[in-house]
């Protein structure tokens, strides 16, 4: 049980529960073992699960009409991944998610989300919580690609993610700031000599 509470205090922020609610919680949250290369969704898929990632890394990106991929979040340890859009709202899956380093992740299906968050209110306060966070996240990112130039997206983005540049591809990274490699090398290099390398 001393196990099973420590993980769960983990992924839901050292909330106080009640053995009774850790038992509830830990009956809903199904532990996976993902490969790098794994597809947990495809676009047009019914978005049945959230997940909470312990260890690896995913992504979830978009494939516009010419085929390009356009990666709209990454999410390491202590994130949660979804399309949080499809999964709140019903409808299909705009969103494919990769797994793109081994990753320790927990499923949580929107029924059980229903089922926990009506039986442990706080839950559903930490939920808001991250999704106002998610949701703060996209906003600034949406006004970065408006006012900011592809350099000075890149470095939001390794002060936002440190470490992840050891764990994804280029072409994940220059797809995130919508630039081509060619250019995350060039700006790179511009910033070789700078305090961000």
């Amino acid at each position: 049980m001393n196990s099973t509470r420590t993980q769960i205090e983990k992924i839901f922020n050292d909330l106080k529960l009640s053995d009774n609610e850790v038992n509830l919680i830990a009956s809903v949250l199904h532990k996976m073992q993902v490969k790098k290369g794994t597809i947990l969704l495809k676009a047009g898929d019914v978005v049945e699960h959230m997940y909470y990632i312990n260890s690896g890394c995913m992504r979830t990106y978009h494939i516009d009409e010419n085929g390009k991929e356009h990666t709209m979040q990454f999410a390491v340890e202590n994130s949660w991944i979804s399309d949080f859009t499809a999964f709140f709202s019903g409808s299909k899956a705009l969103l494919n998610i990769e797994v793109i380093h081994d990753a320790t992740i927990y499923r949580l299906a929107a029924k059980d989300k229903l089922r926990i968050t009506q039986k442990i209110p706080q839950i559903q306060n930490y939920i808001n919580t991250k999704l106002e966070l998610i949701y703060t996240i996209m906003q600034k990112r949406i006004l970065a690609k408006l006012s900011r130039t592809a350099s000075e997206q890149y470095i939001d983005f390794i002060t936002a993610y440190p470490d992840i540049e050891q764990k994804v591809k280029n072409y994940h990274i220059a797809s995130y700031l919508g630039i081509t490699t060619e250019s995350l090398s060039r700006i790179r290099k511009e910033l070789q000599n700078t305090k961000f390398y």
